[in-house]
């Protein structure tokens, strides 16, 4: 009775570091044979079409209605203190540094995570990755370094979309519902709002961007058992990459608080 429960307990010790030497061993070989030429722009600009344009719309609508939520909650309480003024303040405050990066994050692990997870995973267990290493190709090189690259750009530039129309979002709430002019709400922002607040919110993004593309390429790359690992591995990614983005958005905003 005692041996199970320990033995359980090793096994799933054994399992998560198995799991992060595989995720560190990629990483260190995608940042290797990507600062190695040849350069594979064209693999990178459409990984970046892909990842950040296709995402644009998904962004778009949630980063609008976000900003408009928010308003609505931060009127009805600064309401009660007669601070109705201060909704643009909180409202910017509050996209620029955490829900913008950490929502487009989760956003992007749900989409492009999952969707880098089911296309090498799909080649794997077609043995696509095993040609392409026959062929003379590295796999890593080929298939992750373009996708890593790619998610790394797109990200923080779909974050500062999401962080204007959060914003405008905001805008027409506060217009509409609580009489706050245009003018006092952009004014209230740019006097209150430092570049520290944009840049901490768009830095956490570059690293959010190699959470997402990492652990979508490993659970691919690790893929195994047909159609049903395929769609193990796409759950995985979205739950592993929800999990370290909001882990990795705590220590991040702890560092920037000091600076």
């Amino acid at each position: 009775m005692v041996k199970k429960p320990i033995s359980l307990i090793t096994q799933r010790i054994e399992s998560v570091l198995t799991y992060v030497g595989g995720v560190s061993k990629l990483l260190f070989e995608a940042i290797y044979y990507g600062i190695r030429p040849p350069y594979q722009l064209g693999l990178i600009i459409q990984e970046i079409e892909s990842i950040g344009i296709q995402s644009l719309t998904v962004v778009n609508v949630i980063a609008l209605f976000t900003g408009m939520v928010l308003a609505l909650q931060t009127a009805a309480a600064l309401s009660r203190f007669g601070a109705k003024g201060f909704i643009g303040v909180v409202v910017a405050l509050s996209l620029l540094r955490e829900i913008g990066p950490v929502f487009t994050g989760i956003m992007v692990a749900g989409r492009v995570g999952s969707g880098i997870a089911a296309e090498i995973g799909s080649m794997k267990v077609t043995e696509q990755i095993d040609a392409i290493r026959v062929m003379g190709a590295n796999s890593v090189k080929r298939l992750v370094v373009p996708k890593l690259i790619a998610t790394i750009v797109a990200l923080p530039l779909l974050t500062v979309v999401a962080d204007i129309l959060g914003i405008v979002g905001g805008l027409l709430i506060s217009v509409m519902e609580f009489q706050v002019t245009s003018y006092y709400y952009f004014t209230t922002i740019l006097e209150k709002i430092s570049f520290q607040d944009v840049a901490s919110g768009i830095g956490k993004t570059f690293f959010f961007g190699l959470i997402i593309a990492v652990i979508g390429c490993y659970e691919g790359m690790t893929t195994k058992g047909g159609t049903v690992g395929v769609g193990r591995a796409t759950t995985s990614t979205v739950v592993v990459s929800s999990i370290l983005i909001l882990v990795t958005d705590f220590f991040l905003t702890k560092i920037f608080l000091v600076l």
